[in-house]
């Protein structure tokens, strides 16, 4: 691109910076949405609660369902990623 071609685009160089950020952030997003390290050590905190007797076995149930359902989210995205 010669000189006159900077010249012509140099208008759209913010444009061009704005959306490259809104790219970063949104796959910043999409990683620690999809990270299951969190659902994990939510999944041990829950069994550490049951153990420790301060839920009982109805409410472990409940939430490690919901956490579980999770981790299958994000095993099916990631399985879907690398497609």
């Amino acid at each position: 691109m010669g000189l006159l071609g900077k010249l012509i685009t140099a208008p759209l160089l913010p444009v061009r910076a704005t959306v490259w950020v809104a790219e970063r952030v949104a796959q910043e997003a999409q990683a620690r949405y999809y990270d299951p390290a969190p659902v994990w050590a939510a999944l041990a905190d829950l069994e550490r609660l049951l153990v420790a007797g301060e839920i009982d076995e109805e409410t472990f149930e409940r939430e490690e369902e919901v956490l579980l359902d999770r981790l299958r989210e994000i095993e099916e995205f990631r399985g879907g990623a690398g497609r």
